[in-house]
């Protein structure tokens, strides 16, 4: 079997090549980029399987590249930045990234959630286990099989992991959920991230959504999410 590959994207060598050091030893490849541009290159040429990507870098910054990267791939990417403001970590998780660390950080906490977004990843990909996974409602389709969201035939531009999160709501129409139902359900027992990524997660659905008035993803205040079905279908 061959190794799962990380780029690690930092302009400081010495923490690029700590953080390489753990993650050999966990049996991954690893490559290296310190600017903007030549993570962009690594990233075609090296192809990872997972992105660790600091956001202070010189050329183009890690958002920047986040969202060049998000035009072509859902390839997991880990933001990594002494901001620890949370305006930097929304602005991140908004522009497509799936985990925030904030620096300095625990190397074994940063091996663990490497292993979580590779194992998530790796879930994604493979094929429903029975049946096909899709719920209907007015207008609106949503198939997780495939990974498409239509709405009135028009295919919806989302990322895979705004797909699961709406599927996973859709579903059970009309219950509530919590963030950590949420979660547990879409990113796994295993997660060891920030709650709040759901609520960016929620947003960002609610942007792309067409105001309908069958279904709404509705906010229950001090408790969580749930898809509200507004009339019968």
């Amino acid at each position: 079997m061959s190794k799962q590959k990380v780029l690690i994207v930092d302009d400081d060598p010495h923490i690029a090549e700590l953080i390489s050091l753990y993650l050999t030893r966990e049996c991954y490849e690893t490559a290296l980029a310190a600017t903007g541009p030549e993570a962009l290159s690594q990233w075609k040429s090296f192809q990872p399987d997972l992105i660790l990507l600091d956001i202070m870098l010189p050329g183009m910054d890690g958002y920047q590249v986040c969202q060049e990267i998000r035009r072509e791939s859902d390839v997991p990417i880990m933001m990594l930045s002494a901001k620890g403001e949370v305006f930097d970590k929304v602005l991140g998780l908004e522009l497509g990234a799936d985990d925030y660390m904030i620096k300095p950080f625990d190397n074994k906490e940063m091996v663990a959630r490497v292993k979580a977004l590779l194992r998530r990843a790796q879930k994604r990909v493979q094929p429903a286990e029975s049946g096909e996974k899709k719920v209907s409602f007015p207008d609106l389709v949503i198939n997780l099989s495939n990974y498409t969201v239509l709405f009135r035939g028009e295919s919806l531009d989302m990322s895979a992991k705004e797909m699961e999160i709406l599927y996973y709501l859709a579903v059970s129409p009309g219950q509530v959920f919590t963030r950590e139902q949420i979660l547990d359900g879409v990113w796994g027992y295993e997660y060891v991230g920030d709650p709040r990524t759901v609520d960016v997660y929620i947003k960002r659905l609610r942007q792309k959504l067409p105001a309908h008035a069958a279904w709404q993803l509705s906010t229950v205040w001090g408790v969580g999410y749930r898809f509200e079905v507004l009339s019968p279908q």
